[in-house]
């Protein structure tokens, strides 16, 4: 499992602007460097994020080969109700992490 950091405000007011921080420990293999072997290294990238706001896709990246390694993600959207934010990374050999936050909403 994966190492990520995650930045969501606890409370807003509603109509609000708030900002969403989130970092996720990943090598990042490009697949297109030569091992010590000789032989390439496989692939290994993290290909999408995406947050969820009470089930509601609100923010969505795909990432390529040329993303760097532990990659950071900062990104906006409007307060509108209290409610669960989820953060999902998926990529490569069914790489999967999740992290769950509230925030309440006055």
């Amino acid at each position: 499992m994966a190492r990520a950091l995650v930045n969501v405000p606890a409370n807003a007011l509603r109509g609000d602007i708030i900002e969403i921080k989130a970092l996720i420990s990943h090598p990042m293999e490009s697949g297109f460097r030569v091992g010590t072997n000789g032989k390439m290294i496989p692939r290994d990238i993290v290909q999408t994020f995406t947050c969820t706001y009470n089930g509601e896709e609100v923010f969505k990246a795909d990432y390529s080969s040329a993303i760097a390694a532990n990659p950071f993600i900062s990104f906006s959207t409007r307060a509108t109700e209290s409610g669960e934010i989820v953060l999902t990374w998926r990529g490569d050999n069914g790489f999967e992490a999740v992290e769950t936050r509230q925030i309440k909403v006055e």
